[in-house]
């Protein structure tokens, strides 16, 4: 029987990359409380989507607050409580992009910021560090009290330099998912971040769990994300004894059905029955191939993605390491806020938060029912 493709990396894109230049669009004053959106059928036609995804996009708008439906009006930006008061504090957010894992980010910090009656102004650098300097100047010209940023430090020639040149700004500063992770106990920086290798660690050791032993991590190269799971990886295959694993990465523009085919190919060649795959569209474009290859997933190759932003609508469901990244938008904007309010009175924060594993089908160990569970095991080694 023919397999189908994996339908997920086309609609379900489209659909956030839509929310999330709605979203940007009334943070950025493109439609400012009160403001009329376009119709669901014009928005469709500039946007180059469906009607249908413009309707989800605005009713998924509508669920968070920031959008309101009027029979017969339309659709306009809501007009919310904070939007009214003269006194609020005035936060600047950066981030590299707003369609792929940071709206829920965003998603945390304006649940905190509209709590403390406090305004969000956003800005977007692209993964450009010279966007990042222009972005940052614009927030402060903007006349911002306090910056949640996610520098480009990976990129960065001297990551150290560049967080004391943010860490030097006039106003406090609190890094979002980045840390200076190289320097230990010397990271001078104020950060909240996803303990990516200890979600990694999790994974290994879920699999192991399920009686793998020869495992393959298939990864981007070109994410800040790759080197903790790479070291939360291999500590787990060292802590637990296992064979040395197979090791396939490449930038995300290179991955495609053929590297995906090849990937496959030498995950079977070193007898690897089980792999952890960074982020949900290689695990996808990973399934694909294996489906091609005639293998069955999960009992001839069991996956574990690393990301969990569309694991569940894969052509079998994948298992996914589910960064909390609500949370820790909630939190940066919360140290933040107390910050601003006690200066140095309050002690440095440098947090790392826990993903959980989100079980489905793609491993072998799903609930009857098929619906996605928490693993919940005992803790793994300090981080």
């Amino acid at each position: 029987m023919a397999h189908r493709e994996n339908p997920v990396p086309g609609r379900e894109l489209k659909f956030r990359a839509l929310v999330a230049q709605l979203r940007q669009g009334m943070l950025d004053g493109t439609w400012p409380p009160g403001g009329k959106l376009p119709t669901e059928r014009a928005l469709a036609a500039e946007a180059g989507v469906s009607v249908t995804t413009v309707r989800r996009a605005y009713e998924d708008l509508v669920a968070l607050g920031l959008v309101e439906r009027r029979q017969g009006a339309g659709t306009f930006a809501a007009q919310r409580p904070e939007d009214q008061r003269a006194d609020r504090s005035v936060i600047g957010v950066l981030v590299p992009d707003t369609a792929f894992s940071y709206p829920r980010v965003l998603h945390g910090i304006e649940k905190e910021l509209a709590a403390a009656g406090a305004r969000l102004v956003l800005a977007c650098s692209h993964y450009d560090p010279g966007e990042e300097d222009a972005a940052v100047e614009r927030l402060l010209t903007a006349g911002v009290h306090g910056l949640l940023l996610v520098p480009t430090l990976h990129t960065a020639t001297d990551p150290a330099r560049r967080a004391e040149e943010l860490l030097a700004l006039p106003v406090p500063a609190v890094l979002v998912e980045r840390r200076l992770a190289a320097y230990g106990p010397g990271d001078p920086t104020e950060h909240v971040c996803t303990d990516h290798e200890g979600g990694a660690y999790d994974a290994v050791r879920h699999l192991r769990g399920l009686g793998h032993r020869r495992l393959g991590l298939v990864v981007r190269s070109d994410a800040p994300t790759t080197a903790p799971i790479e070291s939360g990886f291999a500590r787990a295959i060292a802590d637990l004894g296992l064979p040395t694993p197979r090791h396939e990465s490449d930038t995300l523009g290179e991955w495609n059905p053929e590297r995906a085919d090849r990937a496959v190919a030498a995950l079977c060649a070193a007898g690897a029955t089980a792999a952890l795959c960074f982020g949900d569209r290689e695990a996808a474009l990973v399934l694909a191939a294996a489906r091609r290859a005639g293998l069955r997933v999960p009992e001839d190759l069991a996956l574990i993605s690393y990301d969990n932003e569309f694991a569940d609508v894969a052509e079998i469901p994948l298992t996914a390491v589910s960064p909390p990244r609500f949370q820790v938008g909630r939190l940066a904007a919360q140290i933040l806020l107390r910050r601003l309010a006690e200066g140095d009175a309050t002690p440095l924060h440098q947090v790392q938060l826990r993903p959980r594993l989100v079980v489905r089908a793609s491993c072998g160990a799903a609930p009857a029912d098929g619906a996605g569970r928490d693993a919940r095991k005992g803790p793994g080694p300090a981080h």
